[in-house]
């Protein structure tokens, strides 16, 4: 067998062909968002474009497939995931193709994510025609990352993982400018928890608080006393952190309310931390409101792990960034916010990049904002890494084996 062309040669030059293509088809997809597990139409023009690329997409149930390009090997393939839902936001950017439905909108940047996976497959496909693809590749279009606790454990269960080897992805980053990779080993994101606390009493007059038990002062010990008392029983250095964002109690100045809740989430990057959280947060819970009297419920919703970056998938994809452009690659921050990619990294070793979509020029916008616009270069930059990876992969992983799984 002859050694095949460069991949990611090939794909630079077949992005650059096909430049006004991919920025069509990420407009078109912007255009027509659509919230979690309704991302119909969105799996109907992704499934298109692959098939008439000369793939054969398969669906997986309800929304969002995946496509297989080369050979199943015995290493197992590379997989690249994308998500594909839009947010319940109005879009307020003005753009010419901003959404045309209404109260949702694309501010997450997953239309960037889906329209660099879907440039990828079709560069690789045009590829296998013309060299011989010697390696297996997965590209995955995942459904629902926006909802609790995300769909890539639906899809993982539909087998989307049966024979990777590693997995990849990008995130759009506004705060970066376009061109730049951010990359990080270890916790990328946080794992991100909801509480939810309700308290009852018997209820009574201000004036007599001692002949009750008061739930309004319940509440607030555990808003002042629960983040303090948590910050002492873990490192740190570890990113933990509760937030409160509801109470509710109450109807009148001069009454001891029967009832009243909290609301709020935890955030660590420590995954140890993660796994022993809600014992740890029913013990404190416990604690603070023994000595008031009042009866509690907790309700503790785990929501998804911390993106734990694998430190040899973390520097391929540093190394695949640095051969696309050598100034590429800065250290991205860890972030408190929540991400399901990192149910795959519980299977498989991986990594995920911020990708960088702020134009240099004027105002930073942020995600999950209706104001959210982003500097369509990043589309290149995004399929040419992974065009990159793709090379990196082949000529080094393949040969040496050097992810353990």
């Amino acid at each position: 067998m002859t050694e095949a062309k460069d991949i990611s040669s090939y794909v630079n030059q077949w992005f650059d062909q096909h430049r006004a293509e991919v920025i069509g088809w990420r407009r078109h997809i912007h255009q027509h968002p659509e919230t979690a597990n309704r991302e119909f139409a969105t799996t109907s023009f992704i499934a298109d474009t692959l098939t008439k690329a000369g793939l054969e997409p398969q669906l997986l149930a309800d929304t969002g497939l995946f496509v297989d390009i080369g050979p199943d090997t015995e290493l197992g393939r590379i997989a690249f995931r994308a998500d594909i839902d839009a947010l319940p936001l109005t879009e307020v950017t003005g753009l010419e193709f901003s959404s045309v439905n209404r109260g949702v909108t694309h501010a997450c940047g997953h239309d960037v994510h889906t329209t660099i996976a879907l440039g990828l497959a079709c560069a690789l496909a045009d590829y296998a025609r013309a060299h011989s693809l010697e390696i297996g590749v997965r590209v995955i279009f995942q459904p629902a990352e926006e909802v609790w606790v995300g769909g890539a454990t639906d899809v993982i269960e539909q087998g989307v993982l049966d024979g990777v080897h590693s997995i990849f992805a990008v995130h759009a980053e506004p705060k970066l400018r376009v061109g730049r990779i951010g990359v990080r080993a270890g916790a990328i994101t946080s794992a991100t928890d909801v509480v939810e606390i309700n308290v009852k009493g018997p209820g009574g007059h201000t004036s007599r608080p001692h002949l009750s038990a008061d739930v309004i002062y319940a509440l607030g010990k555990l808003i002042t006393d629960l983040p303090g008392l948590l910050s002492r029983r873990v490192d740190p250095r570890t990113g933990t952190v509760l937030v409160f964002g509801t109470v509710n109690s109450g109807y009148a100045p001069n009454a001891i309310p029967q009832s009243g809740s909290v609301t709020g989430t935890v955030r660590t990057a420590d995954i140890t931390i993660w796994r022993d959280m809600q014992t740890l947060f029913s013990q404190l819970v416990e604690g603070v409101l023994e000595p008031i009297g009042v009866e509690h419920e907790l309700t503790y919703h785990r929501g998804v792990p911390p993106v734990l970056n694998d430190d040899v998938a973390t520097a391929l994809l540093a190394s695949a960034a640095q051969a696309i452009d050598p100034q590429a690659v800065v250290q991205a921050p860890q972030s408190s916010g929540g991400e399901d990619f990192s149910w795959y990294l519980e299977h498989v070793p991986g990594a995920m990049a911020r990708l960088g979509c702020w134009s240099g020029d004027g105002e930073m916008h942020d995600l999950h904002q209706g104001d959210l616009v982003v500097d369509e270069r990043a589309l290149g930059v995004g399929i040419k890494l992974f065009g990159s990876l793709v090379e990196q992969f082949r000529s080094e992983v393949a040969a040496a084996a050097g992810l353990t799984r």
